[in-house]
């Protein structure tokens, strides 16, 4: 029994996609006999043909894996695909460590701990790219006197 006609006519009746399409099993030779529009019109109002709901997508587990990343877990070595910029950029990496010198360096002129003119100097050593981190600008403050801290 081919009612692969009527399923086509039922679909584009109800605008979804053939797969949708649920025929009663009990009423199959009613539709055989249906040909026209007119007609698996009739038996769509009859309750006869219907359509199957949506089928949709579980997000339960990718929300679990979600969760535990938010904590940090599932992102070691072994995850990570790409290079090492392909996460974090080298112009952020700079922007963040550059922010961070330049807030510490700011912070010690306005405390009255260096003035304008070692701001000024150690500003643009930052800017030249002289400090790695924080910790080597401090480390540099130390060595040469600047800080006794």
């Amino acid at each position: 029994m081919d009612l692969s006609l009527q399923k086509r006519l039922a679909a584009e009746i109800l605008g979804v996609g053939e797969s949708r399409i649920w025929i009663d099993p009990t009423r199959l030779d009613d539709v055989e006999a249906a040909v026209t529009k007119e007609e698996v019109r009739k038996l769509i109002k009859d309750g006869v043909i219907t359509v199957k709901p949506k089928k949709g997508n579980s997000r339960a587990r990718w929300k679990e894996r979600h969760e535990k990343r938010r904590k940090g877990r599932r992102r070691g070595y072994g995850k990570r695909k790409g290079v090492k910029t392909a996460r974090l950029s080298r112009k952020e990496e700079w922007m963040n460590r550059i922010r961070k010198i330049r807030r510490y360096l700011k912070y010690l002129r306005d405390k009255k701990i260096i003035d304008k003119r070692t701001y000024r100097r150690l500003y643009l050593l930052a800017k030249g790219g002289t400090f790695k981190n924080l910790s080597s600008l401090r480390n540099y403050l130390k060595e040469h006197g600047i800080v006794k801290k």
